[in-house]
């Protein structure tokens, strides 16, 4: 059982910086794949980076590959997204993910989830 509690959103203009984190509880969290998603209104929950459990291996989806940085801390039970070069089209409720099995770009291979952190990036 993993628990995840997501920190970090607000407001921000076009072409500004957030970073989001998403704190773990559980001894085991470094047996886990984390990943990030985002919803926007009236939206499919979509992927959008994830990390694997050694923190050796990095996936993004295209629309924020070269903006967006997935990272983990093993030791604090940590992962961190950092998200440069915002864009209006960023604007969702960004959350925290932690799988075992599955492909990364999907969402159900993640059965821990949080509540969710909103970022609004205005024009």
């Amino acid at each position: 059982q993993v628990q995840l509690v997501e920190s970090g959103g607000g407001l921000v203009q076009a072409g500004g910086s957030l970073r989001l984190s998403c704190a773990a509880s559980g001894r085991t969290f470094s047996n886990y794949f984390m990943g990030w998603f985002r919803q926007a209104p009236g939206k499919e929950r979509e992927f959008v980076a994830a990390i694997r459990s050694s923190g050796g291996g990095t996936s993004y989806a295209d629309s924020v590959k070269g903006r967006f940085t997935i990272s983990r801390d093993n030791a604090k039970n940590t992962v961190a997204l950092q998200m440069n070069s915002l864009k209006p089209e960023d604007t969702a409720v960004y959350y925290c993910a932690a799988g075992l099995t599955g492909s990364y770009y999907s969402k159900y291979a993640y059965p821990y989830w949080g509540q969710g952190t909103q970022v609004t990036v205005s024009s």
